[in-house]
């Protein structure tokens, strides 16, 4: 499941602001929260390029907190360079070369190419490249992470950094355009904008976990209207009992990944 929380908004439309925010300010003030919020939770931050610059690295080892980065070749053109000649490098006695694992799947098949180790300003970073191709179409995409690239781990890397485009389609784009429209201007009062996209998050959140956890609805295969309405005439007449009570009382286990 893809769930949104902890929003952290772009503050562009208050006459306090002296300055322009942006996508990184923003992240600094999340990671500052959650770092207050979640002390003891193991964390591995999974974003786009935009992220993978040095302030960022900084902050994920100041708080102990892993990352898996997309990878642009204008992004630090250091580390691709470094990287890049490491992967061409021929194979000589006393010299790095790039390690390759195979994928043979029966829909896809390709390679990854990874160097651990690269130095940038004092981070030992970890790039990783991915060369896939099924009956459709070739994909190539580069990943940075501070965690140790191997052949065991390189293909659940793989598909851990690919995972974001899950919140992007699963997310947000649902968000945007297939449900809830909120790029459809709801007020023009800024506060009341946040309050509407909040509102949203709260909707999705029971909508996700209403389509997951039920096997009898997946078993229907009902549309998301008709889930929709099947969810909003629950709400409206149907009645708690004292064994739904009950089962609230019970604990959760919750998977972060």
């Amino acid at each position: 499941m893809v769930l949104s929380v902890a929003s952290e908004f772009i503050e562009n439309e208050s006459e306090d602001v002296e300055k322009q925010d942006c996508e990184l300010n923003a992240f600094y003030r999340l990671t500052a929260r959650l770092k207050d919020t979640l002390k003891k939770l193991p964390i591995c931050l999974i974003a786009d390029s935009l992220y993978a610059c040095e302030n960022v690295l900084k902050q994920c080892k100041a708080n102990n907190w892993n990352y898996l980065f997309r990878f642009k070749e204008d992004r630090i053109k250091s580390i691709t360079d470094e990287f890049q000649a490491l992967k061409n490098m021929e194979e000589e006695e006393g010299k790095k070369k790039a390690n390759v694992v195979k994928i043979r799947e029966s829909e896809q098949r390709g390679e990854i190419t990874w160097v651990n180790d690269i130095d940038y300003r004092g981070f030992g970073v970890n790039v990783f490249e991915c060369e896939l191709e099924d009956e459709k179409r070739k994909q190539k995409f580069t990943f940075i992470t501070d965690i140790k690239i191997t052949k065991n781990n390189a293909k659940k890397l793989m598909n851990a950094g690919r995972s974001r485009w899950r919140i992007e389609n699963e997310g947000f784009n649902r968000q945007k355009n297939l449900r809830y429209h909120i790029e459809h201007a709801s007020s023009q009062d800024y506060n009341a904008m946040k309050n509407h996209y909040l509102l949203t998050q709260i909707t999705e959140i029971i909508m996700v976990l209403h389509e997951h956890g039920s096997k009898i609805l997946r078993s229907m295969k009902k549309t998301i209207k008709e889930i929709s309405s099947r969810l909003l005439e629950a709400f409206r007449g149907q009645t708690l009992t004292d064994e739904d009570i009950a089962q609230l009382g019970k604990p959760m286990q919750i998977r972060f990944t």
